[in-house]
C-alpha cells in the first residue's frame, strides 16, 4: 500500500493507493464503513477532455470522505478495475464535482452506466452555481473545485495544482499533454487525485448549509440534477457527422480565408488579426474611427467592421451605406478561419470511431443559468446558417426535427413584467412584432420600422442600449431614440418592473431572485441588466422544464441538442410527424397566464436541411 499524508485546514488527511489484493480488501472494507456514515466523493483522472476520441484513457478512479481518500489505478486493469466497479455498485450516495464529465467517462470507459450513477449523485459544482453563479472575473468565487476549496475550506487548497503543473514541465509535458503522459505512480499526481475527493467531501456540507441560509429551495437543486442527467444522455448519444462533407468544407473554409486575406493585403493589411494594421488602412480609406477600447486604442472589432460593411450584427444587409471592401474582406477572412477552427476542424478532430461527435453540454454555463455547447461551440452559430449545420446528420433512416419556442423572450418578458398590451396581443394570437410596430409607429408601419420595433424588444430583454439597437437595425440614431421613448409609452410596465427589480436587488445584497428561485447577482454599475437576467434565466428554465417534460414522455432517446430556445431531435422518418407533435406538446404550457408555445419543423437528414440545405 502506498500512503501519502497532507494537511487540509489544519487536519491531517490520508491518501491510500492499493497495490495488491490485500490492499483492495482494505479498500472494500472502507467503502462499507464510509457508505454507512454518509456520501462518498468520487472523481476520475483521464488522458484529456474528449471522452469519445480515439485513444482516450481512464487512468485513475478515486473515492474519499472528509479525511481519507483511496486512489485506484484503473490503468492496471484486472482486480483494480473490478474493485472500482464493485464499489460503484455498492455506494448509495455519491458526491462528484462536475458530475456529467465523470458519469460519461465511467459510462464509456468503465462500463458503468450513467443511469446507475446519476440518481445517487450530488454535484457540488451545481450546488456552487446555485449559491453564486459568477466566475472570479465577474466578482464571484467561481465554480471550479480549487477556487471553491480555497474560499470555503483552506486557502492553500490550490497548491497541489501548481505543484502538478511543475511536474508536467519537469517531464517535458504541457498542461494539455501532461494528463496523458505523466507516469501513473508519480507521487504529486496521486496526491492531487486523492485530495480532490477529500475536498469535494468537505465542500458539500458547507454548500448545503449556505444554500439553506440563503433560502434556495431543494427542488431547484433536484431540477438541475435532472437536467444534467438528460443532457448527459444526449452527449453520450452524440450526433452523426457527415465526415466526407465536413472534410470538403474544411478545405473550402481554408481557401476562403486565404482568398479574403489576400484581398485585405491589397489594401495594405498583411495580417487581418492586427488591429493596428486594419485601423490604419481604414483611416487611409477615409473611414472615421471614433470608438476606442478601455486602453485608448482605436476599436475595429466585429461590430465596427460590420457597420462599415453595411451589415447588421446578424450579417444581414442594412442598405444604409456603401460597403467598405476592406472591412468586408477582413470580416470574411476572419469568419472563414474561425469557422474552420471552431467547427469543421473540431468536428474532424473529435469524431469517434462510429462517426459521431459528442458536443459538450454545459447546463449551467452563464450567470443566468443559460446552457452552452462546447467542442464545438454550436450555440454561437448564426441563426440563419446552413453551412455548418449541414455537417450534422440524423441517424440512418431518420430525419432532423427542430422545435423552437415562439417568441419566448418576449413572452417571458410579458409574463414577468405583467405587460398588459403585450399579453393581450399574445392571447389574441397577434404577431407580437407587427403589433408592437403598429402601436409605436401606427398601422402603416414599414418593414424597417417593424425591424426597429423588434430590435427594441430584444434590446429590452438582452440589455442592449440605443447603440446596439442602431447597429442591429441600421436605423438612424435619432429614430432609435424616438422609438425607444414611444416603446416605453406603449409598454410602461417594462420600465416600471426594471426599476422595481433594481430597488429590490439593492435591498437584498445586489441579488435578483428569479421566477424559479435562482439567485442572480447584479453588478453595481450595471443594475439595469436585471431585466436581461430575469428574462434570460426564466427562458432557460422554461426550456429546462420542457426537456423534463420530454424525458417523462419517453422522448429522451431522440434528443440531440438544446441550443438557445431550440431542441434538436433525430426521429425515425415514419414517426416524425407523431414525435414532432409530442415535442410541441411538451414545450407548451402557461407562464403566469402567458402561453408558452412551440412549433416543430421536420427537415431532411441534415440539420442544415432546416435552414435551406438540400440534404
Amino acid at each position: 500500500m502506498l500512503t501519502f499524508q497532507h494537511t487540509i485546514a489544519g487536519d491531517l488527511i490520508t491518501v491510500h493507493i492499493p497495490q495488491d489484493q490485500d490492499d483492495l480488501a482494505a479498500f472494500a472494507a472502507w467503502v462499507t464503513d464510509a457508505d454507512r456514515r454518509g456520501p462518498i466523493a468520487l472523481d476520475t483522472e483521464t488522458s484529456g477532455l474528449d471522452i469519445y476520441s480515439p485513444g482516450y484513457r481512464l487512468r485513475l478512479v478515486q473515492f474519499g470522505d472528509a479525511d481519507t481518500a483511496w486512489v485506484l489505478p484503473w490503468e492496471w486493469g484486472g482486480m483494480f478495475a473490478a474493485a472500482v466497479r464493485d464499489a460503484l455498485r455498492r455506494i448509495r450516495r455519491l458526491l462528484i464535482h462536475n458530475a456529467m464529465f465523470d458519469w460519461l467517462v465511467l459510462d464509456r470507459h468503465a462500463g458503468v452506466p450513467l443511469e446507475w450513477l446519476a440518481p445517487r449523485t450530488t454535484d457540488t459544482k451545481t450546488l456552487a452555481a446555485l449559491i453564486d453563479p459568477r466566475q472570479p472575473q465577474e466578482g464571484g468565487i467561481g465554480t471550479g473545485l480549487k477556487p471553491l476549496s480555497a474560499y470555503w475550506i483552506d486557502r492553500l487548497a490550490p497548491d497541489t495544482q501548481a505543484g502538478l503543473t511543475a511536474v508536467f514541465r519537469s517531464l517535458g509535458l504541457t498542461k494539455e499533454t501532461g494528463w496523458a503522459g505523466i507516469p501513473l505512480m508519480e507521487p504529486t499526481y496521486l496526491l492531487y487525485a486523492g485530495l480532490d475527493v477529500i475536498l469535494t467531501a468537505r465542500l458539500e456540507p458547507i454548500e448545503r448549509r449556505e444554500l439553506s441560509r440563503l433560502g434556495v429551495r431543494r427542488e431547484l437543486s433536484d431540477y438541475e440534477h435532472e437536467l444534467a442527467r438528460i443532457c448527459a444522455v444526449m452527449q453520450r448519444r452524440g450526433i452523426v457527422l457527415d465526415v466526407e462533407h465536413t472534410r470538403r468544407l474544411d478545405d473550402a473554409l481554408a481557401a476562403e480565408a486565404e482568398e479574403f486575406a489576400a484581398e485585405a493585403a491589397r489594401y495594405g493589411v498583411d495580417n487581418v488579426n492586427s488591429t493596428a494594421q486594419v485601423a490604419d488602412a481604414l483611416a487611409g480609406m477615409g473611414e472615421s474611427l471614433t470608438e476606442t477600447t478601455a486602453s485608448g486604442a482605436v476599436k475595429v472589432d466585429k461590430a465596427v467592421l460590420l457597420g462599415m460593411a453595411d451589415m447588421s450584427l446578424q450579417w444581414e444587409p442594412l442598405g444604409v451605406r456603401t460597403p467598405n471592401p476592406l472591412a468586408t474582406a477582413v470580416l470574411r477572412a476572419k469568419r472563414a478561419s474561425k469557422w474552420r477552427t471552431t467547427y469543421a476542424s473540431t468536428f474532424l478532430d473529435t469524431v469517434d470511431a462510429a462517426g459521431r461527435i459528442h458536443p459538450m453540454i454545459n447546463t449551467l454555463q452563464a450567470r443566468t443559468g443559460r446552457m452552452s455547447i462546447t467542442r464545438p461551440a454550436l450555440q454561437t452559430l448564426p441563426s440563419s446558417d446552413q453551412m455548418i449545420r449541414r455537417c450534422l446528420l440524423a441517424d440512418e433512416d431518420e430525419v432532423m426535427i427542430s422545435t423552437d419556442f415562439a417568441a419566448v423572450e418576449m413572452r417571458v418578458l410579458a409574463a414577468l413584467a405583467d405587460v398588459k398590451r403585450m399579453k393581450e396581443a399574445i392571447l389574441g394570437g397577434r404577431d407580437l412584432h407587427d403589433f408592437t410596430a403598429a402601436m409605436v409607429f401606427g398601422p402603416n408601419f414599414t418593414k424597417a420600422q417593424r425591424k426597429l420595433a423588434k430590435g427594441i424588444g430584444f434590446g429590452k430583454v438582452y440589455g442592449g442600449g440605443a447603440d446596439t439597437i442602431q447597429r442591429q437595425t441600421g436605423a438612424p440614431m435619432a429614430e432609435v431614440r424616438e422609438a425607444l421613448i414611444a416603446y416605453d409609452r406603449v409598454y410602461p410596465e417594462i420600465k416600471r418592473a426594471s426599476a422595481r427589480w433594481q430597488r429590490e436587488a439593492r435591498a437584498t445584497g445586489m441579488v435578483h431572485l428569479s421566477a424559479t428561485g435562482r439567485r442572480l447577482p447584479l453588478d453595481r454599475d450595471r443594475t439595469y441588466a436585471v431585466t436581461n437576467y430575469a428574462c434570460q434565466s426564466t427562458a432557460r428554465d422554461v426550456l429546462g422544464q420542457a426537456m423534463i417534460n420530454m424525458d417523462e414522455a419517453g422522448l429522451t432517446e431522440y434528443l440531440r441538442l438544446p441550443i438557445h430556445d431550440e431542441v434538436l431531435v433525430s426521429a425515425p422518418a415514419d414517426r416524425a410527424e407523431e414525435i414532432a407533435r409530442e415535442i410541441e406538446r411538451c414545450m407548451t404550457f402557461p407562464l403566469f397566464g402567458v402561453p408558452i408555445e412551440a412549433e416543430a419543423e421536420i427537415g431532411g437528414r441534415s440539420w442544415g436541411s432546416l435552414y435551406g440545405a438540400d440534404y
